[in-house]
């Protein structure tokens, strides 16, 4: 090698090795699970049995969180007053009652324009006709629309006194940092569990399940079906990525999914939906719902029994997730 070149070259090879030697360490595997846990796997695969074997895996072994790149479903009437918009991640219910509608949640700021308004046109419903934007939890995923249909459509936003607290002051990052100020909603209504939400002929029923956020809400709420009344919940605070939550958090978490279990058999909820329909996906229901023929079952009614499955799948996966935290 020519004597000009070497120092190059010996700077280069010095520049890689200490590339190298700057880089991080690989990540330590994931500690195995004992078989304490393995046995709370099993039981919560048991607890769901076949209809909710994916709700187990998804919870229990592989939870991840919703995503902008979630893809978009098909705006699409689901019973004879509900329809569905948004994507397979984070979904927005609306309900036509004889004096509007209602709609719970409202997708993120960033998706009013790209999916939520064109949901409705494709619907053929007016947004203006919606009177109230009921929240599952205070995170913008859920309330970022809300400003917009306050500002343009005159919609009342209702959310529990907790959370508007939490919108209002959120907390510091996992690093300290401050948080950017999201575009909040005017203050309209607080939540109350046992208050019913009434607008003309449609009443739901607010149900307190903190753990995700402090004043997370479940809902229930009749729907109909080919004219006939189902009953239908909504857990509007699933935690989808515990490893986020503190220990109390998950404890509390854990007690909330007991008590909307008490509520949803009291109400003999039958209909299952979710705003993050991620652990029972939401897509293959709306792909038996196009094909559904006269007198076939609406994929989204379960049974009371399979739904108090759904909850029980909640439950024994949190169980799990406390079990690895005490190990």
């Amino acid at each position: 090698m020519p004597k000009n070149m070497m120092v190059p070259c010996l700077m280069l090879a010095a520049a890689l090795a200490c590339s190298v030697a700057a880089q991080p360490p690989a990540a330590a595997p994931e500690k195995p699970d004992s078989e304490k846990v393995k046995a709370l796997i099993e039981k919560a695969k048991k607890a769901g049995g076949p209809m909710f074997s994916e709700e187990a895996h998804f919870f229990c072994e592989a939870p991840r969180a919703n995503s902008p790149s979630d893809p978009p479903i098909e705006p699409t009437k689901i019973f004879d007053n509900v329809y569905v918009i948004g994507n397979q991640g984070t979904a927005v219910y609306v309900i036509r009652t004889s004096d509007g509608l209602l709609m719970i949640d409202s997708l993120a700021a960033n998706q009013v324009e790209s999916q939520l308004l064109p949901g409705f046109q494709k619907l053929g419903l007016d947004p203006g006709q919606v009177k109230i934007v009921v929240m599952g939890h205070g995170h913008a995923d859920h309330f970022g629309g809300s400003p917009y249909m306050q500002e343009h459509y005159g919609s009342k936003v209702y959310i529990s006194a907790a959370d508007w607290d939490l919108m209002e002051h959120p907390p510091a990052g996992r690093g300290g940092e401050k948080k950017a100020p999201a575009v909040l909603p005017k203050h309209d209504q607080v939540v109350v569990e046992g208050q019913p939400i009434v607008l003309g002929d449609f009443r739901m029923m607010p149900v307190s399940i903190p753990g995700h956020t402090p004043g997370s809400m479940g809902y229930i709420f009749d729907v109909k079906d080919n004219g006939k009344t189902r009953v239908a919940a909504m857990y509007g605070g699933t935690i989808l990525t515990p490893g986020i939550i503190s220990d109390a958090g998950l404890q509390t978490y854990l007690k909330s999914v007991a008590h909307f279990k008490d509520e949803t058999r009291k109400a003999k909820v039958e209909v299952e939906l979710q705003n993050h329909p991620l652990m029972d996906p939401i897509q293959p229901k709306l792909d038996k719902l196009k094909a559904r023929q006269k007198g076939q079952p609406n994929p989204f009614v379960v049974g009371t029994a399979n739904y108090q499955r759904f909850v029980d799948v909640m439950a024994a996966c949190t169980e799990v997730n406390i079990a690895r935290r005490a190990e």
